[in-house]
C-alpha cells in the first residue's frame, strides 16, 4: 500500500503512483511568469571532480522553467583558473529566458572585499562554507529581484533527475499549492541503511529531549520531517530574506527553527523526492572533531542546543549529563530497530559500527552542550538580509556588480 500518511501540523507531499515529472514542468513553466524560480547551487571547488555535480549539470540542460541558476563556490583559492573551470562545466545549461548561470566566487578578491565590509560593520558572516556561500547566494538573488521562489539542493547527489527539481519546487512555485517552504525527504538505502546522522543522531536526539522535557512544540515540529538533515529546500525570497542561518553544519536544522519562527505551519511541508538518493559519503572521523560525521554532529548538536535555549530551555551540567544518558539509550534502542529492519530486507548491516557512531555522536552531544554552557553567545547566526540592508543600504547593489564584474572577465 502507497504511504500517505500525516504526521502532523507539517503536511507532507507524498510520492504516489506513477511518476510524470513532464507534468511537472509544463506546470511550472506555465507558471513561470508569475511565479519565477531560481536555483542556488552551493558548491565545493573540489566537487568539479566529483560524480556528482557533472550529472547534476547534464540534467539541468534539460531544465525549461528556471529564472536564475546561481553557482556559489566555495573551498577554491584566489586562481581565476578554478572560477574559470567551473563556468566552463557550467556551459550549455540556460534559463528559461536564455541567461547563461551565474557563478557567485566566495574567495574572489571582490567578494572578500564584501566580507570584510560586513566585518567592518559588526555583522559576522561566519565562517566559509555550505551556510554562508548559500546565504550570500539568497542575497544575489534578492538584489537582482527576478525571482519569487529560491531553491536550494546539494551538488554532490548521485542519483539526480529531472523530477527530483521539479517536485521540490512544485509546493512553492505553483499558485494553487503556495507553501512558503518545502523540505524534501527520501530514502537512502543501497545494500544497506544510509543516513547514519538523522538516524543515529537527530530523531533520537530529539526524542530524547521530549522524554526529558516533555512535550515541547518545537521539538514536535522538528520531529515532524522525516529526513530533517536533506540539503534540498525550495522557500518564498521573502522567507529568503528574513531567515537568520548558521554558516556551519547546522545550517539544515537552524533553517527548520528559522522557518517555525516566521512561517504558519500550515505554509510549511516536506515532499518526497525520489524513492531513493544517493550522494558522497563522508568517513565517521571518531578521532578528530574538526572532521566528518564527527564535526557534523557537534554543529548540528549546538545550533539545537542554542535554538532550544532561545525557547527558555536551561541547559547546565547537571541537564547536559541527563540529555547524553537519555541520547545514547534512545539512539542504541534505534540501532536495534534498524538491525531488525536490515535483517528482514536481506541488507549489509554492522552492527559494531553503528554502536561506534552512537559512542562519537553523544561525545560530541556532550561536547557541543559543554561549549554552550561556556559560554552560550559564542556562535552567532549570520544576519538576515534585512538587517543587513538596514545597516549597509547599497550592498545588496554592491554585490550584485561584483559578482557581475566577476563573470565580465574573461
Amino acid at each position: 500500500m502507497a504511504d500517505f500518511h500525516q504526521s502532523g501540523a507539517v503536511t507532507t507531499l507524498h510520492r504516489l503512483g506513477r511518476p510524470d515529472w513532464r507534468r511537472l514542468e509544463a506546470d511550472l513553466l506555465r507558471h513561470s511568469r508569475s511565479r519565477p524560480i531560481s536555483l542556488v547551487l552551493p558548491c565545493l571547488y573540489k566537487e568539479l571532480h566529483g560524480p556528482g555535480l557533472k550529472g547534476i549539470v547534464d540534467t539541468l540542460r534539460g531544465v525549461p522553467y528556471l529564472r536564475q541558476v546561481v553557482v556559489s563556490i566555495s573551498g577554491s583559492d584566489e586562481e581565476r583558473a578554478e572560477y574559470d573551470d567551473m563556468r566552463a562545466l557550467f556551459d550549455g545549461v540556460r534559463t528559461v529566458d536564455g541567461k547563461a548561470p551565474i557563478l557567485l566566487w566566495n574567495s574572489g578578491p571582490r567578494v572578500k572585499a564584501l566580507y570584510d565590509r560586513l566585518e567592518a560593520e559588526g555583522l559576522q558572516a561566519g565562517t566559509p562554507g555550505k551556510g554562508r556561500s548559500t546565504w550570500l547566494a539568497f542575497g544575489y538573488v534578492l538584489a537582482t529581484n527576478v525571482s519569487r521562489v529560491i531553491a536550494v539542493h546539494d551538488c554532490d547527489i548521485r542519483t539526480y533527475d529531472r523530477e527530483l527539481l521539479a517536485r521540490l519546487v512544485y509546493p512553492t512555485a505553483h499558485p494553487n499549492l503556495n507553501y512558503e517552504f518545502a523540505k524534501g525527504y527520501y530514502g537512502r538505502v543501497t545494500d544497506r541503511l544510509y543516513g547514519r546522522v538523522t538516524r543515529l543522531f537527530v530523531t533520537p536526539l530529539l526524542r530524547a529531549m521530549k522524554a526529558v522535557l516533555g512535550s515541547h512544540p518545537l521539538l514536535d515540529y522538528l520531529d515532524v520531517f522525516r529526513y530533517p538533515l536533506a540539503g534540498e529546500v525550495s522557500m518564498t525570497a521573502d522567507l529568503a530574506r528574513i531567515n537568520r542561518i548558521p554558516s556551519d553544519w547546522g545550517l539544515e536544522v537552524g533553517t527548520l527553527v528559522e522557518v517555525y519562527r516566521n512561517c504558519s505551519q500550515k505554509r510549511i511541508c516536506q515532499v518526497e523526492l525520489t524513492e531513493n538518493y544517493d550522494h558522497r559519503h563522508q568517513d565517521l572521523s571518531e578521532h578528530d572533531a574538526t572532521l566528518g560525521l564527527h564535526r557534523m554532529v557537534r554543529d548540528i548538536a549546538s545550533s539545537t542546543i542554542r535554538n532550544l535555549a532561545s525557547y527558555g530551555v536551561e541547559f547546565d551540567a547537571g541537564f547536559l549529563n541527563t540529555l547524553t544518558a537519555a541520547y545514547r539509550r534512545t539512539a542504541q534502542d534505534a540501532i536495534a530497530s534498524y538491525s531488525d529492519d536490515a535483517a528482514l530486507n536481506g541488507l549489509v548491516f554492522d552492527r559494531h559500527e553503528e554502536e561506534l557512531a552512537v559512542e562519537t555522536f553523544s561525545g560530541a552531544l556532550r561536547a557541543a552542550g559543554l561549549d554552550f554552557v561556556r559560554d552560550p553567545m559564542e556562535v552567532p547566526q549570520i544576519p538576515n538580509w534585512n538587517r543587513v540592508a538596514s545597516a549597509l543600504p547599497e550592498f545588496l547593489d554592491e554585490l550584485r556588480d561584483a559578482v557581475d564584474a566577476d563573470a565580465a572577465e574573461t
